[in-house]
């Protein structure tokens, strides 16, 4: 059997506030937004790479203090830090340097998720 991560779903309080994070402020392209079961819904990712599914909705599934992080490659981390400094979004952890191949920060998002941005040498 093969199988392939296809997407993360978080559940947020403010789709709009949330897409303005993951969208505007780091850059992922938004795929799709459509409503289900009158949840508004948004795909967020590269063409053919795992997806971040954002469903609005009051109910969490799980809440950012169970451990969940998102990782993300950048480019450059010095920019990746620059760009945060820009928009006000403060760094929660780094930069970590476990080994002279990978650097990286984290952040979080509006609801308290961790995300991890990762430069890879």
């Amino acid at each position: 059997m093969l199988i392939k991560l296809n997407w993360i779903t978080l559940r947020v309080s403010n789709l709009e506030v949330s897409l303005k994070f993951y969208h505007d402020m780091l850059g992922l392209p938004i795929q799709r937004r459509f409503e289900s079961r009158g949840r508004q819904i948004a795909m967020l990712g590269m063409e053919n790479e795992t997806k971040l599914e954002l469903i609005e909705g009051s109910e969490s599934v799980l809440k950012p203090e169970a451990g969940v992080s998102i990782g993300y490659e950048v480019n450059s981390l010095e920019e990746a830090m620059e760009r945060l400094a820009e928009l006000n979004i403060p760094i929660l952890r780094g930069p970590i340097q476990p080994n002279p191949h990978l650097r990286f920060i984290y952040i979080t998002d509006p609801d308290g998720f961790e995300v991890q941005l990762a430069e890879h040498a």
